[in-house]
């Protein structure tokens, strides 16, 4: 109960501090203190206000915000979002586009289990509906997941990624975002020996920890330094009675978004600093930047005990992926036996999460394909979140991934062969 106890008075601690800024906000906006000539009351009433919208955003899942796209015909065509496949811990999902025919690109977009929801894909997701036809992995909250529901650990995330993929076809390009991407390297070894028809047209690989040691960050030092009995006692709680998933053992989104705020704290509370003196001054709005930013990187999600658990000791500390001997289901999978299945790397040069070398390992690694079925880019001056978001994933890497799936035959038919060209490091 020691563990339930400790993440219930988290969740109590988040509860106080929104009421808090609830109370504040409707204490400072009586009309009656506008008698007073001091900015004490507009300052304490716009703390209240980003206060309590701050600490509301982490138990609230975003919603995708994507209503519609600029149509063929000019006019803007009308998305919604379909469930393709409903599992327990996690959905394949749709983004239909009304009134337009299928895409010849059809898009898996693996988004990460890292303590966000999808939604950090949003962008991702926006740049690729005019030119595909796109699937998400959407990852459930795990504190929402009745015990009931069995684990979920990295062999079960996995064999999500072969059911997903088995249920799109031979002709999906799958794009693996960050953590997925030794896991959906693996999915797609793993079907190239049980199910070679159902495998993807091609596989991209986005700032994903291949192998870890290629390149140390104070990520892969972490996952070093810290055993995994310091690791279980120090990281992972049990759900507490409010939600569905009491009980369940998990590494809690508070917490991670507690280590995340910890690494940039002084840059965060400038931030936070600076919108209050904004929305004091009637210079804030509902969406502006600040808005944006953090009601997605707020917003947190809980992940299974033995998810997180094996991921630290069986990506970063064994690195079974990068020696290749990932195991799931009782059966190796080696990745060698990927034949046909182009892969294509993308690293950011500063990136400090996936450092360059990470990810691009996954291609010595596929020692059955050939060179002509494989393709790296570097992209300069981009971070850990530039390569998929920003103005480097939209003017630069998203048109590489487009040629790299229609010069191996997962998109628009060309006329003649195509040859990617790509920045190496």
């Amino acid at each position: 109960m020691k563990s339930m106890a400790t993440y219930d008075l988290m969740e109590a601690t988040r509860n106080t501090n929104e009421w808090l800024g609830a109370t504040a906000r409707a204490f400072a906006s009586y009309p009656t203190w506008g008698m007073v000539p001091h900015p004490f009351f507009k300052v304490l009433s716009a703390w209240g206000r980003i206060t309590e919208r701050s600490f509301a955003r982490m138990v609230i899942k975003p919603g995708w915000g994507i209503t519609s796209i600029p149509g063929e015909d000019g006019r803007d065509a009308v998305v919604t979002v379909e469930t393709a496949l409903a599992r327990p811990f996690g959905d394949l999902i749709h983004f239909h586009v009304q009134g337009r025919k299928p895409k010849p690109r059809k898009v898996l977009l693996v988004a990460p289990m890292s303590g966000h929801y999808a939604t950090l894909l949003r962008s991702t997701v926006a740049s690729l509906l005019p030119d595909c036809d796109v699937y998400v992995t959407d990852w459930h909250n795990a504190r929402d997941i009745p015990v009931s529901a069995g684990k979920f650990d990295i062999e079960d995330y996995t064999l999500y990624l072969v059911e997903f993929m088995r249920h799109l076809g031979p002709q999906t390009n799958v794009i693996a975002v960050c953590q997925p991407a030794p896991l959906a390297l693996a999915a797609t070894a793993y079907l190239a020996e049980e199910e070679p028809k159902a495998q993807p047209r091609t596989l991209t690989l986005i700032g994903g920890p291949i192998d870890p040691d290629a390149a140390a960050t104070d990520v892969t030092d972490f996952g070093r330094r810290i055993t995994m009995g310091q690791l279980e006692q120090l990281a992972i709680q049990r759900v507490g009675f409010k939600y569905a998933g009491c009980g369940r053992l998990v590494y809690p989104g508070l917490l991670q978004l507690a280590s995340f705020i910890s690494m940039n704290a002084d840059r965060h509370a400038q931030a936070f600093f600076d919108q209050v003196v904004r929305a004091a001054k009637g210079e804030a709005s509902e969406h502006d930047a600040h808005n944006r930013f953090y009601d997605e990187y707020l917003a947190v999600m809980d992940m299974t005990a033995e998810f997180y658990l094996s991921t630290v000791e069986r990506i970063f500390k064994n690195r079974e992926i990068a020696t290749n001997d990932f195991v799931v289901a009782g059966k190796r999978v080696d990745i060698g036996r990927i034949t046909d299945v182009a892969v294509h790397t993308v690293e950011g040069a500063n990136d400090d999460i996936s450092a360059p070398g990470q990810c691009v390992a996954a291609l010595a690694l596929c020692t059955g394909l050939p060179d002509s079925k494989k393709a790296q880019h570097l992209e300069p001056g981009a971070g850990h979140y530039g390569i998929f978001a920003g103005k480097s994933w939209r003017q630069n890497i998203r048109p590489l991934i487009l040629d790299f799936i229609d010069s191996n035959g997962g998109g628009v038919k060309r006329a003649r062969p195509v040859t990617l060209v790509t920045a190496k490091g």
